[in-house]
């Protein structure tokens, strides 16, 4: 005979998915706030250079109420700028994983910080019109939706190779693309059609 201090398995399910739902938020705001450190003393190094920047990827999505899961900080900077934002991270203690003309990204323990290096007009624009938003992480500029959009884009159209080395389904990564695209902008505004090329850059 079970005894009455016994809990049922719904009971005691009851009792163990608060405590996993507080345990999950308490990982999460952990995550929060390392990430947030992690993007005020990056926003210091570019301020001591005199690097204007504004929040893409992840982070940026959220700030305009589009929550995508990220442990990245992805920032859109001056090109000439390059060289003395790459000298302030590696004092950080950071290493550069890669770095051309477009782009650089670095890396610290788990922590990940990627750079798109504006140098053609339409990026340069996009640093340009940059609105200061209230994030969780304080006020900080951030790129418009169409620039994220964009940018979104072209990450997709100029790696075409990026879901087969991930082993994602292209076709997951499209659908992926597409309801930041919807999230973003619902209605889209009427535009000029692009110029053929076999390329898309910002």
């Amino acid at each position: 005979m079970v005894g009455s201090s016994n809990l049922s398995g719904r009971a005691l399910v009851q009792r163990i998915e608060p405590v996993r739902a507080h345990q999950q938020q308490v990982v999460s705001v952990a995550a929060a706030s390392r990430l947030g450190r992690q993007l005020e003393e990056i926003i210091a190094s570019l301020s001591k250079v005199d690097a204007r920047f504004a929040l893409i990827g992840g982070l940026a999505l959220a700030s305009h109420k589009v929550i995508r899961a990220t442990q990245d900080i992805d920032l859109l900077t001056d090109s000439e700028k390059a060289e003395d934002i790459d000298r302030e991270l590696v004092a950080l203690g950071y290493q550069c994983l890669h770095r051309s003309a477009d782009a650089g990204n670095y890396l610290r323990g788990d922590e990940r910080v990627d750079f798109i290096y504006a140098s053609r007009p339409a990026a340069r624009g996009l640093l340009s019109n940059a609105t200061s938003i209230q994030t969780a992480f304080g006020e900080v500029r951030v790129v418009s939706t169409e620039g994220l959009i964009g940018l979104k884009l072209q990450g997709f159209v100029n790696n075409p190779h990026v879901p087969a080395a991930t082993n994602r389904d292209p076709f997951e990564a499209l659908d992926d693309l597409m309801t930041v695209i919807e999230a973003l902008c619902p209605v889209w505004p009427n535009r000029e059609i692009f110029s053929s090329t076999d390329r898309f850059l910002i």
